[in-house]
């Protein structure tokens, strides 16, 4: 594999990374600031309110993380096995 491709191949792979962070830290976010402390008496339409922005922070740091760990994962992969062919 030439040095261009594996060039492309690991800013492609960099990139997603960089987007499961960035998706993760969306969904701190509304985790956090959003939805924040629940109500100790609310009315139904903040309790409803407050569902809604924790389940959509919960959501996103679950699908933020997952990307960016097999992503990270795929490209340390690369990297040992673009290492190996390299020793060879």
């Amino acid at each position: 594999m030439n040095e261009k491709t594996k060039s492309v191949i690991c800013q492609l792979v960099n990139s997603v990374i960089f987007a499961g962070v960035i998706v993760f830290c969306i969904g701190l976010y509304y985790w956090i600031v959003k939805a924040g402390i629940p109500y100790q008496d609310p009315p139904l339409e903040l309790q409803i309110q407050y569902a809604v922005h924790s389940r959509i922070g919960e959501l996103l740091l679950g699908t933020g993380f997952q990307i960016a760990v097999c992503s990270g994962i795929f490209r340390f992969l690369l990297w040992i096995l673009w290492r190996k062919k390299q020793i060879r």
